[in-house]
């Protein structure tokens, strides 16, 4: 039986929390580099209300991912859920629970769709969710006629309140974003639908051999996927004040690499829920800081981009390197008989297999 201090140092390590260290690193150098304006209370509230969002965002790509399923509509989702809240509302003088009810019910249409186009017609996710963002900015385009929709009554309450109450300066959205993260772990670490969403990722065809309807759940990872992200819009919306038909344009490629950087942390090798908010945090840390030390417009973009390529390549290598570590001081052949194999080497050899 494992002792608690090898528990305790393997739960601490570097290959299982790694992004929270870089994320230690990061602060350190922020506030060594900028000490007047980055270690403030103020920052640490500006990093969480300024990437709930996008958090929100990137746990809506989670439970399709689990499933292995990719669902690159959801920034066409946010986008659309965004204005279609703030057409009702200014347009047609709807009441904000009707618009947000209206909205969030395009959003379950989209999801629907993906669904019938991902599993009924067996349409390869990665092209049919990428089609179907393209008919939602047609869409889009139509109501908006590319414009953003502003009006008083976006910043009107109640509307105005479901993103910018706020408690101690912490926004409503960051509340959004860990309920959203709390109910995505619970159901993927503690229930037999988690465990059976995992079973499809890793192997679908052997799932479904132990009689898991892989195919309803996949269905369902996208509708969730569509609902969340199609929130999220609606958060955006109340958050800025108006309806813009480019609102998840920019969430994208971030939500999917929070996703995937968050794949490697506390349950390496599955998407899960918390990993992906530690690496939205990051990932906002960093962009903050530098918008806080220096006004380089690149800059954002530089650092997101290495952030994840190192992490990526440290959490391949970590997996990669103990292999060759232990094919390098594996025992060498007797000089008496080179032809002797290691024993690492004759168990390597499949049963049956000829030597040479």
């Amino acid at each position: 039986m494992t002792s608690v201090p090898t528990r305790v140092a393997a739960t601490l390590s570097f290959r299982n929390i790694g992004a929270v260290y870089v994320w230690l690193a990061i602060a350190v150098l922020f506030s060594v580099w900028a000490p007047d304006t980055f270690p403030t209370v103020i920052t640490v509230k500006q990093v969480l209300n300024g990437n709930a969002v996008a958090g929100l965002v990137a746990l809506s790509v989670v439970p399709p991912l689990a499933a292995r399923v990719f669902d690159l509509s959801v920034a066409y989702t946010m986008s659309l859920t965004s204005v279609l809240t703030a057409h009702f509302l200014v347009s047609t003088g709807l009441g904000p629970f009707a618009a947000i009810a209206l909205a969030m019910g395009a959003a379950l249409l989209v999801g629907v769709v993906n669904a019938l186009v991902v599993v009924v017609l067996r349409v390869d996710s990665f092209i049919a969710t990428l089609a179907t963002g393209a008919l939602i900015q047609s869409v889009i385009t139509m109501v908006t006629n590319d414009s953003s929709i502003t009006g008083v009554q976006l910043l009107a309450k109640p509307f105005a309140s479901l993103a910018q109450l706020d408690a101690g300066g912490i926004t409503l959205p960051v509340l959004y974003l860990l309920l959203a993260a709390l109910a995505i772990w619970f159901v993927l670490e503690h229930t037999a639908t988690g465990r059976r969403l995992y079973a499809t990722g890793f192997n679908a065809d052997a799932a479904r051999l132990q009689g898991v309807r892989t195919d309803r759940l996949r269905a369902v990872t996208l509708v969730a996927s569509a609902l969340l992200s199609g929130f999220a819009g609606v958060v955006f919306a109340s958050s800025v004040g108006s309806g813009s038909p480019t609102a998840g344009t920019p969430y994208l490629l971030s939500a999917y690499a929070a996703a995937f950087v968050g794949a490697t942390q506390l349950r390496a090798g599955r998407f899960n829920a918390w990993g992906t908010v530690l690496a939205v945090l990051l990932l906002g840390t960093g962009i903050t800081g530098l918008g806080l030390a220096t006004s380089a417009q690149w800059a954002a973009s530089l650092f997101t981009g290495s952030v994840l390529i190192v992490a990526l390549v440290l959490t391949g290598g970590r997996i990669a390197l103990p292999t060759v570590l232990r094919r390098r001081t594996a025992t060498p052949p007797d000089p008496e008989h080179p032809t002797r194999r290691s024993d690492d080497e004759s168990r390597s050899v499949p049963a049956g297999g000829a030597r040479t």
